[in-house]
């Protein structure tokens, strides 16, 4: 009999491991088909089979897992990508062609297209910024005036907060523009700006299994024009009734889209009219909120997507309820990482779950605006938010670091 395995299409470099013990742990064997697989170290630390291929060639993708089906049996197909969300429609696409489990690959791409995706939701009465799609800076300023400052321009296709900038005034909209628009910022084609009203008010998320809501967390930025992540907690402190909106709206984005199989990750804004959808992602959010998830409610939602993707039965049910938060460790400047330490003491205090270093001292750090920028993160749960917070604050002051500027011509 031939051994079942899971083909992996593309990898992560915060969660690619996650899904490869979680599918061994399953009895299934991981396959990977990318790129470049020097590019996830955990592929060569781990023994993992890789195959490289152009992941933009669907033709070329379907030509390796038939080769593949010759020594194995194929149990599904899922995609996993920190940077490239074109993998999650391919990886569906692959699995019509195989006819296994996933979900539609028409609702995948419209969803991966910010601007079609506003549209729709518009469409289907879900609460939304305003928007403007523009492929010039002249189209942009028109834009920016009819919809008024402050203004968020983002790239209509991208991930990771690449390429989005708060515009407070008109300075900031030429700069960022010119910025998007001079060769800067890498387009997979022709330019797509999306426009947006700066919907203000706390940062929520919600991360769907099918039609199940799993969790719904709270999130915070660190100071604009960026929007790099500094903190993550779930649950969010909402009411009933607050709960139930976020839940309502949620439901709707998955019907607007025509989603509903598989994982979503969905951000919002509280304003004055209630949550306003940011964006809908057709996958789970990113490193580390599954372990945030797991830790708050003992559900691995990455071994259930995975569940879900062979073709078996996946299990939602919470197994307990606390609250879990993640700090952020975000450099204030660029140059070199001297050194960076204070995570055995973190670690030695009760309630800090994980602290987790992303790059090594003598690295340089070249700030990018988004959440590249990230060199780490602490992870905390307790039985209560309070408490929670007064962890991860311990621990985050048990952490330091030292970043010597890069040296100017001259010196």
């Amino acid at each position: 009999m031939a051994r079942r395995a899971l083909i992996l299409v593309e990898g992560h470099r915060r969660m690619g491991l996650q899904y490869v013990q979680a599918a061994q742990r399953l009895g299934v064997h991981p396959i990977t088909l990318c790129a470049d697989p020097s590019r996830y170290d955990y592929v060569a630390a781990e023994g993992i089979e890789a195959i490289q291929v152009d992941t933009d060639n669907l033709e070329a993708l379907i030509h390796e897992s038939f080769r593949l089906c010759a020594t194995y049996d194929i149990a599904g197909i899922t995609g996993i990508s920190d940077v490239e969300e074109a993998v999650y429609a391919t990886a569906a696409k692959l699995c019509r062609h195989f006819d296994l489990p996933g979900p539609n690959p028409a609702s995948i791409e419209r969803c991966c297209d910010k601007f079609t995706q506003r549209q729709l939701l518009k469409e289907a009465g879900v609460p939304i910024p305003a928007y403007r799609l523009a492929s010039n800076a002249t189209e942009v300023e028109s834009s920016a005036a009819v919809i008024g400052l402050p203004v968020v321009l983002k790239p209509a296709v991208g991930s990771g907060s690449v390429g989005v900038r708060l515009c407070r005034n008109v300075d900031e909209l030429a700069e960022h523009t010119t910025y998007l628009l001079d060769g800067s910022h890498i387009w997979p084609s022709s330019p797509r700006i999306l426009v947006e009203e700066f919907a203000q008010g706390p940062l929520y998320w919600a991360d769907i299994m099918g039609h199940q809501i799993i969790g719904i967390g709270i999130g915070d930025f660190g100071p604009p024009p960026h929007f790099i992540s500094r903190e993550s907690t779930i649950p969010a402190p909402l009411n009933g009734n607050e709960h139930e909106r976020v839940a309502d709206v949620s439901l709707s984005c998955l019907r607007a889209l025509g989603l509903g199989w598989g994982p979503t990750g969905i951000e919002f804004r509280w304003t004055k009219r209630g949550p306003v959808v940011i964006e809908v992602n057709p996958r789970l959010h990113g490193a580390p909120t599954p372990q945030l998830i797991q830790l708050a409610y003992g559900l691995d939602l990455i071994t259930e997507h995975i569940k879900l993707v062979i073709g078996d039965e996946c299990d939602l049910r919470r197994r307990h309820s606390q609250t879990a938060a993640a700090r952020y460790l975000n450099p204030d400047r660029d140059g070199t990482l001297d050194w960076i330490d204070g995570d055995s003491q973190a670690a030695a205090i009760p309630g800090v779950a994980e602290i987790k270093f992303y790059v090594e001292p003598k690295t340089p750090i070249v700030r990018k605006g988004d959440s590249r920028d990230t060199i780490g993160h602490v992870i905390a749960v307790s039985p209560t938010r309070a408490e929670t917070e007064a962890i991860l604050q311990r621990a985050v002051e048990s952490i330091d670091w030292v970043i010597t500027p890069f040296s100017t011509l001259g010196e």
